[in-house]
């Protein structure tokens, strides 16, 4: 999300810079553009693409939002009706699936399922999808989803993070569940039938907002193979790799930002002077 953020601070002060080199713009701010330096040759042909960029952004940006929030409402008013108790609610919808809604004002949220989904499972193996989809909720991991989905939308290159996150998410879930049921056998068994369930009715995608994670989604054969092993730990190597990453990762987001904190100050600083000259001229 910061690289994100920065990039579009980047595009937006390229569009400023151009903009104050047109007259009418820097008119506004008592300047001339004759005083920011003579860069138009460089400066007009970057900041129209930035500005484009920057338009194409907010309005997808925009978009995203109306999009997830009408979703989300329609499950909310959906999933508010007199089946709901206890963090549950049960649709007599004769298509297979069961997702964790977040709350909304305060609320914890709750999991939603279907009758049909239901039906498709054992007790221990019910048990198990409720431990999977109560571990989003308690982990908020609809934050984690969400704040992905506005970072690739900001910035395209970061699209190739959301599936590879979504699928940490749903392992961190498929752990939690077969802690919760003391056996990772049924967790395995409720994650695979489950997504047999909705696949037969081609509904795996089609009963949940997008922004909210489902047992069903993701490479459920990797998940389910994954539960079928036994749990290791990170070794000393795995974990010198990973320490090694993150140092990368921050060294990279600290270049990122501090470029364009220096990119924003050097502008601020070439404006303030150039209506200092304009003013003494």
């Amino acid at each position: 999300m910061v690289l994100a953020s920065c990039s579009t601070a980047v595009l937006g002060l390229l569009a400023l810079t151009g903009a104050l080199h047109l007259a009418p713009f820097a008119a506004l701010e008592n300047l001339s553009p004759h005083w920011l330096g003579d860069h138009t040759w460089l400066t007009l042909p970057a900041a129209w693409p930035a500005t484009a960029l920057l338009a194409f952004g907010t309005v997808k940006t925009v978009s995203l939002t109306i999009r997830t929030w009408r979703e989300l409402r329609t499950a909310w008013s959906t999933a508010g009706g007199p089946e709901s108790a206890g963090g549950l609610s049960v649709s007599p919808d004769s298509h297979p699936y069961a997702y964790a809604l977040p709350g909304r004002r305060g609320s914890p949220g709750r999991i939603v399922v279907s009758a049909a989904m239901l039906r498709a499972l054992d007790p221990r193996e019910r048990e198990a999808l409720f431990a999977h989809e109560r571990a989003h909720l308690t982990g908020r991991h609809h934050l984690f989803l969400g704040v992905a989905h506005l970072a690739a939308t900001l910035h395209p290159v970061l699209r190739g993070l959301r599936e590879p996150l979504a699928y940490a998410l749903e392992r961190w879930a498929d752990e939690a569940a077969a802690t919760a049921v003391g056996d990772r056998r049924p967790a395995a068994r409720a994650i695979g039938r489950a997504a047999l369930a909705a696949d037969q009715h081609n509904r795996r995608d089609a009963d949940h907002p997008r922004t909210v994670l489902t047992a069903t989604s993701g490479p459920v054969p990797l998940r389910v193979s994954a539960l079928l092993q036994s749990p290791s730990g990170t070794g000393p190597s795995g974990r010198r790799s990973r320490c090694v990453i993150a140092v990368a990762l921050l060294v990279c987001l600290a270049a990122t930002t501090g470029s364009a904190v220096h990119a924003a100050d050097d502008l601020h600083t070439t404006a303030e002077i150039a209506q200092s000259d304009t003013a003494s001229y």
